[in-house]
């Protein structure tokens, strides 16, 4: 096998040939590429000279990519191209008209289909959302008449998963919020001598609001994702497919566990993380207004009704199990590929951190006249 050469010659007529030959493939340029691209610009660069490829033996992309780039991808206007090496530029040529042909044009009623398509999808999820509670009813309905099938363990499993081992991280954030908001509002209760009506703003703020949505985002971010992720790994290893096969309800083992887990774990997460948020408070409160933890813990119950604990119960509940429909919806629609497992977990953190926030507006509208102090 004979390497890659190049010569310069002149014909009778005076014009100036650059004629290659030999092998110009991917193990015979190896050793020479950088000498022969050199000299190919350098040629390239003179004006009027023709190409002549007659005497090349055999081409692979590489050669022909290494021609291609020196002729600034386009054919020279002097050029002796024989046939058999044709198709090899033809599509390098075909590749490089692709991205100039520019984005399609257009058509003038686009956007009734685009708002078509995301009418429909939306009506997927509602309607696959619907489907979800409804077997979730039917599986309530039935391990009411047949206790015996209540999944226990499972259930106890994401208990743990979900309410045991999300107690560190709400507790950290949970102090780290009461003492931000407490410190903050500090600052403006000064300006105008109501210093002790830090504890009021403390109490209703963090129990009634603050301390519900922040559990329910960071359990949307925490157990939620982990909950569509391993939906979404037993739909891309065809595991609930493997449960249907075996006549096991995917809904009542994979489901309704996670559901009963976050609906009994929320409320008492957002009771420990609204004490650790307002032990958090009570403890700049000390540092910022010298007001002494004696009184805070006192006044408290006087300025919070206990109505609010139990609307942030309530919230806890309907929270957790939002949370967990959303979650599971999602992880349900993964396709089986990696991209969708990515996506669709994605989504769910975002879905459910939207209804969460949408479902509170409700609760603060309808509740507005509950608990509050007079």
């Amino acid at each position: 096998m004979s390497g890659a050469s190049l010569a310069l010659d002149t014909d009778a007529e005076g014009r100036r040939w650059l004629r290659l030959s030999g092998t110009w493939r991917l193990m015979a340029l190896a050793p020479q590429f950088e000498a022969l691209a050199g000299e190919l610009d350098r040629q390239a660069a003179q004006p009027g000279i023709g190409w002549d490829l007659q005497g090349i033996e055999s081409l692979d992309s590489v050669g022909a990519m290494m021609l291609w780039r020196v002729w600034q991808r386009r054919y020279p206007e002097i050029l002796q191209l024989p046939d058999r090496l044709e198709p090899v530029f033809e599509r390098l040529y075909a590749a490089g008209k692709t991205p100039e042909a520019g984005p399609e044009a257009p058509r003038p009623y686009e956007w009734v289909a685009t708002v078509g398509r995301l009418a429909i999808g939306l009506w997927r999820h509602v309607s696959d959302f619907v489907t979800l509670i409804g077997q979730l009813v039917l599986d309530i309905a039935h391990l009411a008449r047949t206790p015996g099938e209540i999944p226990w363990r499972e259930t106890s499993a994401n208990l743990y998963k979900s309410g045991v081992r999300a107690m560190p991280v709400t507790a950290l954030v949970g102090f780290l919020i009461g003492i931000v908001l407490s410190y903050l509002s500090a600052l403006q209760l000064k300006n105008f001598g109501a210093d002790i009506f830090i504890v009021n703003i403390l109490g209703m703020g963090i129990i009634r609001e603050l301390g519900p949505v922040l559990v329910a985002v960071l359990v949307a971010g925490r157990s939620g994702s982990a909950m569509t992720a391993q939906l979404g790994v037993m739909r891309v290893t065809e595991e609930i497919d493997a449960l249907a096969t075996m006549g096991v309800s995917r809904s009542l083992r994979l489901i309704f566990p996670k559901v009963a887990a976050l609906a009994v774990a929320m409320p008492l997460l957002v009771l420990w993380t609204s004490a650790i948020a307002l032990m958090g408070g009570m403890v700049s409160a000390q540092f910022q207004l010298d007001i002494s933890y004696g009184y805070f813990i006192d006044t408290l119950p006087k300025v919070v009704p206990v109505a609010n604990l139990y609307i942030a119960s309530l919230k806890g509940v309907a929270f957790g199990m939002l949370v967990a429909l959303v979650a599971c919806h999602f992880g349900l629609r993964v396709r089986p590929n990696t991209e969708s497992l990515s996506s669709n977990t994605t989504a769910s953190v975002v879905s459910s951190i939207t209804v969460v926030i949408l479902v509170d507006a409700l609760f603060a509208i309808a509740t507005r006249s509950i608990g509050m102090p007079i």
